[in-house]
């Protein structure tokens, strides 16, 4: 095959793969009633008027499978850090005894489960009309090379190429999904 078609199909994989990483990092902010310092890596404070992660200006660790601690590296931060998290509205009240900031993890109720469920399948369909816009994409480039100058039955093959990584990256996404699902119900 011409290395047109092979930059072809490393992009079109890349692009999928991309997908999956994407789809990967959404799933890791759904709560799902355990305790992960994965919950905290999108709330900023202000740090002396500078919007700072939170990991960088304290320590967050994971003290059972329902409670996160936060001990800030200066005691000054409690008040600021604490304001952070009511406003990133994560249905947690934060709890503030003058060292650290504990935060309860509450266990999830059944509807909340089933809340959880369909945004992690809504989250999964996002990732997969990503594929299959690759796909596309990827078909209409065959369709221009082929057009350019490549044989028909190299394009039919590149076609094939591109539908088996577009349910190769569907089969990982329904995977990945499937395994947020159970973790959530298990809980």
């Amino acid at each position: 095959m011409t290395e047109e078609v092979n930059d072809l199909l490393e992009f079109t994989e890349m692009s999928m793969e991309s997908a999956i990483e994407h789809l990967e990092k959404e799933l890791v902010s759904v709560r799902a009633g355990r305790a992960s310092i994965s919950m905290l890596k999108n709330i900023y404070v202000d740090y002396y008027g500078i919007n700072t992660p939170l990991q960088q200006v304290s320590n967050v660790s994971v003290v059972d499978a329902r409670t996160l601690t936060i001990q800030p590296w200066e005691k000054a931060m409690l008040p600021v850090i604490e304001k952070s998290l009511f406003a990133a509205n994560l249905g947690i009240t934060p709890q503030n005894n003058g060292e650290m900031i504990r935060l309860n993890i509450p266990p999830l109720t059944e509807e909340r489960r089933r809340s959880l469920a369909k945004q992690i399948k809504s989250i999964g369909e996002d990732a997969k009309v990503s594929i299959r816009q690759s796909r596309k994409q990827a078909n209409t480039d065959v369709k221009k090379l082929v057009k350019g100058g490549i044989s028909e039955d190299i394009g039919k093959d590149v076609e094939e190429k591109i539908q088996s990584l577009t349910n190769k990256y569907s089969k990982k996404t329904d995977a990945l999904i499937g395994a947020k699902e159970k973790e959530l119900m298990s809980i």
